[in-house]
């Protein structure tokens, strides 16, 4: 019996293969988290340089991408060994310091490792063995870098909310979550949606409510998702990021004036759209008939 099949004949191997997998992906999703914004502040400090006709600032600087250098400890240098990056269980036994510093490593990295191996099982208990899942396990991944972005830097890279639209429409070309007009309509409603929200507030208050970021994010959902589940999206997201702001305010003593960033509230409720998405509009209507 191949691989192939014993995935696909047991639902079980396959859901712990999907864990171990993601967590093994969550490690790269962490690069992908500390990597990406000093990457594209570079190229922002570069186009800047460049247009006020100034030598580039970090021409001299070692090369920054998702591959190299080497993961190092930001405090002393310290190479990362393989023994010393393998998810989870490196920081069990290193309990959370660099062996070489012994500084502390920060809680993100098993707790992106952990998300990463969960939701990577959830998605494929859902749908099985088959295309579905792996594109969703795509899904779930960027999603879960973009939220993390989010949350540390208010910023939505156009790197991963672009190619997650071009995504969502490509996989609709297979009928996989959604038609492809469907798709398409979904993408253009949640970009316009989420747009014309945003002048709307400019225009009464003079202030930006959101980032742009916020609008392509929610127009690369409605291409996955279809345009049947944006009102979904929206109101999950909605309520989900009211009652995380309201608990910060009463139990941080958090600034109500202070933006939060609504990303991960968009792409936990997208998540939740392409997974159950049906269920919760059916219940919904069934609720509405009475």
């Amino acid at each position: 019996m191949t691989t192939v099949e014993l995935l696909a004949g047991s639902p079980t191997l396959l859901v712990f293969v999907s864990v171990l997998l993601g967590l093994l992906v969550g490690s790269f999703l962490n690069v992908v988290i500390h990597r990406l914004p000093l990457m594209m502040e570079r190229e922002w400090r570069g186009q800047c340089a460049e247009l006020l006709g100034q030598p580039t600032p970090d021409s001299a600087q070692p090369t920054l991408n998702l591959w190299r250098p080497r993961s190092r400890c930001p405090h002393c240098g310290h190479l990362i060994s393989a023994m010393e990056n393998i998810p989870l269980l490196s920081y069990a036994w290193q309990r959370g310091r660099c062996t070489h510093c012994h500084a502390g490593i920060s809680i993100q990295y098993p707790l992106v490792e952990a998300t990463s191996g969960l939701l990577a099982g959830i998605v494929a208990w859902r749908f099985g063995f088959g295309w579905p899942t792996a594109a969703a396990l795509i899904f779930t991944w960027m999603l879960l870098a973009a939220s993390i972005i989010d949350l540390r830097h208010q910023l939505l890279p156009d790197d991963l909310t672009l190619p997650l639209l071009w995504l969502g429409l490509g996989v609709a070309l297979f009928g996989l979550f959604a038609d492809l007009p469907s798709a398409v309509l979904g993408a253009m409603a949640g970009y316009l949606s989420l747009w014309s929200v945003y002048q709307l507030f400019r225009l009464l208050t003079g202030k930006e409510g959101m980032g742009f970021g916020d609008f392509k994010l929610l127009a690369a959902l409605g291409a996955w998702t279809g345009w049947q589940y944006l009102v979904t999206i929206v109101i999950l997201s909605s309520l989900v990021g009211a009652f995380c702001g309201l608990a910060l305010i009463l139990f941080q003593k958090r600034d109500h004036r202070m933006p939060m960033p609504f990303g991960p509230f968009l792409a936990a409720a997208g998540w939740i759209a392409l997974l159950w998405g049906e269920a919760i509009n059916g219940a919904y209507l069934r609720w509405l008939g009475g």
